[in-house]
């Protein structure tokens, strides 16, 4: 069993956080993916021209995979189209500002633009994009998830 210690007001478990402040508490990867997988969007984090972006899209999971539809205008289109894959961040939450209460995940990958077209056709059912000019299905391949749940208890 791994050793607990207690500094600034948290509990951790080796080198990872367990809790925190009494009211968050850290995912495990299967419940973080779990979670991300019951909202029907979030947040695409990539780099454009050095900086950090983000834009809402939706998305599903399949298969481990967070499966994107973004409309890539050519500024973002040039790295999201890189065959060797570029590293972007993935968010998504539900909270609820009223209760103070909630939970957010975060992944964080490689990205593939979808070519095939059995698979294209496949997310074009199962996704319906909020922008009409959606035009480009994204696989981020999670190399790290995290998250954690907001309480009041």
């Amino acid at each position: 069993m791994a050793k607990q210690r207690e500094r600034d007001g948290a509990t951790y478990h080796g080198n990872r956080l367990a809790h925190v402040d009494g009211d968050h508490a850290e995912l495990t990867r299967v419940e973080a993916v779990r979670l991300l997988a019951s909202v029907p969007y979030g947040r695409v984090i990539f780099t454009l021209n050095a900086l950090p972006a983000a834009r809402p899209v939706n998305h599903v999971i399949d298969d481990g995979q967070v499966i994107i539809c973004a409309w890539l205008n050519p500024k973002i289109s040039a790295a999201e189209r890189s065959t060797d894959g570029v590293v972007v961040g993935y968010q998504a939450d539900s909270l609820d500002a009223r209760r103070q209460t909630g939970w957010s995940v975060s992944v964080t990958g490689r990205a593939h633009t979808l070519t095939d077209p059995e698979q294209v056709s496949r997310y074009e059912r199962m996704l319906d994009p909020w922008l009409h000019r959606a035009d480009t299905f994204v696989s981020i391949d999670p190399a790290i998830v995290n998250g954690f749940r907001i309480s009041q208890e």
